[in-house]
C-alpha cells in the first residue's frame, strides 16, 4: 500500500487554481521516470482540485475503465486513486494513493494537513498569490514530508473508529472513474494533450504507461 502525493491546492472562485505546498513519495520509481511520474501526479492534483467544491469530498479510480454493474470494486494496487476535499477557506486537499490503500484514512490525513496549513496560513496569505509558471511550494507546510513518510503505513493513522467518527457527518462520493470528477463531456485525453503543465516528456510517458495499463499512470 502507497500514497504516492499529498498537497494543498488554492481553489478559490474566480482564481486560478495553483498548488501552495505538496510532497511525493517516489521511491518504487526509477531515476529516469521520477521527473515525469511527479509532473504527472501535481497536474492530475490540480485537475481534481479545480473540480472539487468547498464542502465535498471525492475518491475516484484514476483509470478510465466503466464496470459493466454496480459491485464494489475491488482493492487493485495497479491504479491508482484520487482523494479529494474542499474547504470552504478556499483550499483543496489531495492525496494520490494505490487502490489497496483505504479511502478513509486517505480522508483523514487530508484533514490533518489541511488544519495544519489553515492554521498557519491566513487566507489572505494565498487569495491573491500570483501563479507562477512552474509553482512548487510558494507557502510550505512543516511537517508534509513527515506525514507521507509516516502513513506509508496505515497502521500508523488513527484508529478506524475515530476516523469514521471524523467523517460521520461527511459523505465521501466514490466514482466509478476519474471522469465522474470531471465535467459533463470533459475526457482525460483531451485535459492531457492541452495541458500546458505537463511538459512533452510526460505527455509521452502517460501514453506509453497507459498502453501498458502501468500502475504508475495516475490518470
Amino acid at each position: 500500500m502507497r500514497i504516492y502525493y499529498i498537497g494543498v491546492w488554492r481553489n478559490e472562485k474566480g482564481k486560478d487554481t495553483m498548488q501552495l505546498c505538496a510532497d511525493e513519495f517516489l521511491k518504487d520509481f526509477n531515476y529516469f521516470s521520477k521527473k515525469a511520474v511527479r509532473e504527472i501526479l501535481e497536474w492530475s492534483a490540480g485537475v481534481v482540485a479545480q473540480r472539487t467544491s468547498p464542502g465535498s469530498r471525492n475518491s475516484a479510480p484514476a483509470d478510465e475503465k466503466e464496470k459493466e454493474d454496480e459491485t464494489p470494486r475491488k482493492p487493485d494496487k495497479d491504479v491508482m486513486w484520487v482523494h479529494a476535499y474542499g474547504r470552504s477557506e478556499g483550499v483543496c486537499g489531495i492525496a494520490i494513493s494505490d487502490g489497496e490503500y483505504d479511502a478513509r484514512i486517505c480522508h483523514s490525513l487530508i484533514n490533518k494537513f489541511l488544519d495544519d496549513f489553515i492554521t498557519k496560513y491566513p487566507r489572505t496569505s494565498y487569495v491573491n498569490l500570483p501563479k507562477t509558471p512552474n509553482p512548487t511550494n510558494p507557502l510550505p507546510l512543516p511537517g508534509l514530508e513527515d506525514y507521507i513518510v509516516k502513513y506509508q503505513d496505515p497502521g500508523q493513522a488513527d484508529p478506524i473508529t475515530k476516523i469514521q467518527q471524523e467523517l460521520n457527518d461527511t459523505k465521501i462520493v466514490l466514482h466509478k472513474t476519474i471522469e465522474g470528477v470531471l465535467e459533463r463531456g470533459e475526457k482525460v485525453d483531451n485535459l492531457v494533450a492541452k495541458s500546458e503543465g505537463l511538459s512533452a516528456s510526460s505527455k509521452m510517458f502517460y501514453t506509453q504507461a497507459k498502453k501498458q495499463n502501468s500502475c504508475c499512470i495516475v490518470m
